[in-house]
């Protein structure tokens, strides 16, 4: 049988790296007596993969793994009891169900929402941030072209691209003490931009000095193009 479990990574255990994430509930697939299916060829591993791996640092409220069990010996309750009783602190199991989608999660992503909080000192305050976050919007999403250094799999020197057609849907909102954005970006293997870009862009934009550390990054939701039922 193959099944999809939904889980959440908030907490200290976002610091820990997608690998080892990885390591964690193949781990907990073996210590709860969970048999997954393995592939064939001269390096077999176990058929089990994320919808798309999360940054390191980033909370995430809206997770999935995909994995083939190697015969029937659990029900999914059974399977997301024995599993939520394993995980570490952080990861929260929401839900669980047998897997229809043809093809996987990692191939079927398209977007994904997240939330960046952006903290302002007393001198960002008094700043481009003061404006209404229309204005925002209006000065950020209205430019023709986003352009900004990526670096690139196979190119030694970060190459300047457009991450304008990217960006589906962007929200500012705006209070004393943090500018938050809410934006939708392209996530998956047709097309993908990093937040990582867009804070950089939107730092740059409005003047900011405002260490990356201290920038949270909260992903909220990943968009498919087969709905999970």
């Amino acid at each position: 049988m193959k099944y999809v479990i939904r889980f959440q990574k908030t907490g200290v255990i976002c610091y820990t790296s997608h690998l080892d994430i990885m390591k964690v509930f193949k781990r907990s697939f073996k210590r709860a007596g969970i048999k997954l299916a393995y592939s064939q060829g001269f390096n077999p591993h176990p058929k089990m993969g994320f919808a798309q791996p999360l940054s390191l640092g980033y909370e995430s409220l809206d997770e999935y793994i995909e994995f083939e069990t190697a015969g029937d010996a659990f029900s999914a309750d059974e399977i997301l009891g024995r599993m939520r009783a394993l995980m570490p602190e952080g990861l929260d199991l929401l839900s669980i169900k047998e897997a229809t989608h043809n093809k996987t999660l990692a191939a079927d992503t398209v977007a994904a929402e997240y939330t960046i909080e952006i903290p302002l000192g007393e001198t960002e305050k008094n700043a481009a941030v003061t404006m209404e976050p229309r204005s925002l919007w209006q000065s950020y999403m209205g430019q023709d072209e986003i352009m900004t250094l990526k670096k690139q799999k196979k190119k030694k020197e970060p190459v300047l691209v457009n991450i304008r057609p990217k960006i589906r849907e962007m929200v500012f909102f705006t209070s004393e003490e943090c500018l938050r954005i809410d934006a939708v970006l392209d996530s998956g293997s047709d097309s993908n931009l990093s937040p990582e870009l867009v804070i950089t862009t939107v730092l740059e934009r409005f003047g900011l000095d405002i260490p990356r550390s201290e920038i949270k990054v909260t992903r909220n939701k990943i968009h498919f193009k087969e709905h999970l039922t």
